[in-house]
């Protein structure tokens, strides 16, 4: 492919130097004639085909470099075809030209030629993707490129098209040759202005000067036919080989910038000063034809007239667009983009008027609601449905409260409710009939999804604090949330002082991880045919300085609200395995073959996770395949395209167990689409009170355990007829109160001193 591009930038190169050549040699044989003929007609015409001829073979170059886009090969594909057609029209023209007929003059074959270069030229310049912000801008472009091809044409008219005339008589090929003189000058302009619209986004830097110098030069050399009486010259003999020049030359660095791959800038718009400058141009001359009294006064001062009307225009566009704007901009402050609804600002504004009535006793509730679990369905299905979701849910708040009442979003899956001049029972039933309202199942990108809200409500009137009364409302939201979601609460003090017990918690934990009150047990998983000790499962306590042991119900939701699960997840795992190597370098054999440590899905989201467990691994010398992590079911539907590193996992050789099994909702599924190789079989199963189930269940799992391939333990086995009943069905490991409760490592390494470490004979 490099040698391809440099062949390419070869060729583009040579290409150059011909064209070089050829537009020196029609100026100097031009410069020669000016006076007389004085060298063969041949040479004044013989360069205008060959120019064009070199042009097209360049433009073609490009036009086929696959390195380019689409748009952009299309571009110069049109303009080859295009100039194909001057060659055409300019062998038409020199041989018109040899054969005696004035210079000047265009033969039907030498007009067809060069309209036709027009006509496809424009075709290239339409074709040019254009990129706008808005319809607005669209129209300004369109008055702009209107305004300056009207002053355009005004020029070309008076220094061009009406000189040809009037010289020639208005004869039919004369008109016909300044009607195509006019054309070509507008779609100068035209191209000059389009290319600068769109050209940035697709042409290489370089291209545009050069494509505006061949159209602009080409048309002024082309003005200059009016300054020329002899018949033997046409500035076309010196027109077309300096125009193909510089098209050769745009194509030279278009075929540059892909060879060294330049990135292309994007577009940009008009200069927005060019239409004044272009009126201010016909107004002068304007002003010089009525001081000569000259016969075009009349139609370049309709020019004028024309161009001011466009100029206002456009004005106006601008005007009505920033009203718009600023009328946006005002609702973006006060309103959310994504739901329309009031933003925190216009909310904080409504409850401070609700709070700042004359009557005192005006009551004012405000009502916090907190979607749960939201996290998941952006996680699992793509924020894109977790915005449609938001959506849906602010049609339902503003369909279960009253007309009068404040509906905001704060942020996230957060929104709150202004319930002003409404008693306390009257804002607890407007409370749940927000929670009703979102009851029903919500259609979201095709998705079907229960919603489940927690509200917390706080009552207040007149002449209290905004800030406190959301406090408030927050406070009962996280107890909402603390009773399992779903509900609606009131603000209490009792909830306070237990939401600051919550806080100083995580705060303690903190410090916890860190200044070694952490401890793990480890609860021994056993083979239930033997009682041999053939795992461990780590445990993680806290003995708190102040309140003695806390237990893990406790602290682990804690350390999930805050992100503390992260570092203390880690702390287990690196602890955990620290012992696990300790005691097989040891005990050899007798150690556990298993070490099982759980893990949450925010530490499974968290980036790095998989590199941090294959260092403690590498860290502390326990081979991955004695490692066992565990995940819930709830973890496993959380963790969304986490999942995959659960393969990573696998992948290195830990071994992933299904904790719970049996207790969630989508357990066959689940099984599907996980890399798990164990099952843990929750202790309802093991612990069931109904006799006529207690063993059917048990024996589904295990037989669907058979089929997939997958190991087995049961959990919660407190009781001798428990384990016998577990084995007969043919479960092989166990662990619960009936071998032993979480034990701390010294004991573990205890049990290791017997030969065989068994745990049979334990009683609950």
């Amino acid at each position: 492919m490099n040698g391809e591009a440099e062949a390419r930038r070869v060729g583009a190169g040579a290409l150059v130097g011909v064209s070089v050549l050829l537009a020196g040699f029609a100026v100097t044989v031009f410069a020669l004639n000016v006076a007389g003929i004085r060298t063969p007609s041949l040479l004044l015409w013989s360069a205008m085909p060959l120019a064009s001829a070199v042009a097209v073979i360049s433009l073609a170059g490009v036009a086929r470099n696959p390195a380019l886009p689409p748009a952009t090969r299309h571009f110069w594909r049109d303009l080859a075809i295009s100039t194909g057609f001057v060659v055409a029209g300019s062998l038409a023209h020199a041989f018109d030209g040899l054969r005696g007929l004035p210079a000047m003059t265009l033969s039907t074959a030498a007009a067809l030629g060069y309209g036709g270069s027009v006509v496809v030229n424009m075709w290239a310049m339409v074709r040019l993707p254009l990129r706008f912000g808005s319809r607005g801008d669209v129209l300004r472009a369109a008055l702009d490129g209107l305004t300056v091809l009207l002053a355009a044409g005004a020029f070309s008219w008076h220094f061009v098209t009406r000189p040809m005339m009037d010289g020639a008589g208005f004869a039919a090929t004369a008109v016909l040759a300044a009607s195509l003189t006019m054309a070509l000058n507008l779609l100068s302009l035209f191209a000059v202005g389009k290319v600068a619209l769109a050209g940035r986004g697709h042409l290489a830097p370089g291209v545009l000067p050069m494509l505006t110098l061949a159209l602009v030069g080409g048309t002024t050399i082309a003005a200059g036919q009016r300054f020329v009486d002899e018949p033997w010259l046409s500035s076309a003999q010196v027109a077309v080989p300096v125009v193909m020049l510089c098209t050769v030359l745009a194509a030279r660095n278009q075929a540059r910038a892909a060879a060294g791959r330049r990135r292309v800038r994007a577009g940009r718009r008009l200069p927005s000063w060019l239409p004044y400058v272009a009126i201010a141009a016909v107004d002068t001359l304007l002003l010089a034809l009525i001081a000569t009294g000259h016969d075009d006064a009349l139609p370049i001062g309709a020019v004028a007239v024309v161009l001011t009307g466009l100029v206002v225009a456009r004005q106006q566009t601008v005007f009505r667009e920033n009203a718009s704007l600023v009328a946006r901009l005002d609702h973006g402050a006060t309103h959310d983009t994504l739901t329309g609804l009031p933003n925190r600002a216009l909310f904080t504004e409504r409850l401070d008027a609700a709070l700042a009535a004359d009557d005192q006793d005006t009551p004012v509730s405000v009502a916090l609601i907190d979607l749960d679990d939201f996290k998941t369905v952006n996680d699992t299905l793509g924020h894109g449905v977790g915005d449609a979701l938001l959506v849906a849910v602010a049609d339902r708040l503003n369909g279960a409260v009253r007309a009068g009442d404040t509906v905001a979003r704060l942020g996230g899956d957060e929104f709150v409710v202004v319930l002003a001049d409404i008693d306390e029972d009257a804002a607890e039933a407007a409370g749940h009939r927000i929670i009703a309202a979102l009851a029903e199942p919500v259609v979201a990108q095709g998705h079907e999804l229960l919603v489940r809200a927690s509200v917390g409500l706080a009552n207040g009137h007149s002449g209290q604090d905004a800030a406190d009364l959301l406090r408030r409302a927050d406070i009962a939201m996280y107890a909402a949330k603390h009773d399992g979601g779903g509900g609606v609460r009131c603000y209490s003090d009792v909830m306070a002082v237990s939401i600051a017990d919550i806080a100083a918690l995580g705060a303690q934990l903190r410090h916890a991880i860190n200044d070694g009150q952490l401890f793990l047990q480890y609860q021994p998983i056993v083979a239930l045919d033997t009682g041999r000790l053939r795992g461990v499962e780590a445990l993680v306590r806290w003995a708190h300085p102040e309140r003695g042991i806390v237990p893990p119900v406790e602290f682990i939701p804690v350390a999930e609200r805050t992100g503390l699960i992260v570092p203390l997840g880690d702390w287990v795992l690196r602890e955990a395995c620290a012992q696990l190597a300790a005691w097989r370098s040891e005990h050899g054999d007798r150690a556990p073959r298993m070490l099982n440590v759980n893990v949450s899905a925010r530490q499974l989201r968290e980036t790095g996770f998989v590199e941090r467990v294959a260092a403690i691994l590498n860290e502390t010398g326990v081979p991955a395949h004695r490692l066992t992590l565990e995940i819930t079911e709830s973890t496993a539907v959380a963790l969304g395209e986490a999942v995959t590193r659960l393969d990573d996992l696998r992948r290195m050789g830990i071994r992933i167990a299904l904790d719970d099994f049996g207790t969630g909702a989508s357990t066959l599924t689940l099984l599907h689409e996980l890399p798990v190789d164990q099952l843990k079989l929750d202790r309802s199963f093991t612990q069931g009170t109904d006799t006529s189930r207690r063993d059917t269940m048990p024996a589904a799992v295990i037989a669907l355990a058979d089929a997939v391939g997958l190991d087995l333990v049961a959990e919660g086995v407190e009781t001798g007829d428990q384990a016998a009943r577990l084995a007969e069905l043919g479960y092989q490991h166990a662990q619960g109160y009936h071998f032993a409760r979480p034990l701390p490592a010294a004991a573990v390494q205890a049990l290791m001193a017997e030969h065989p470490p068994t745990l049979a004979t334990a009683d609950a």
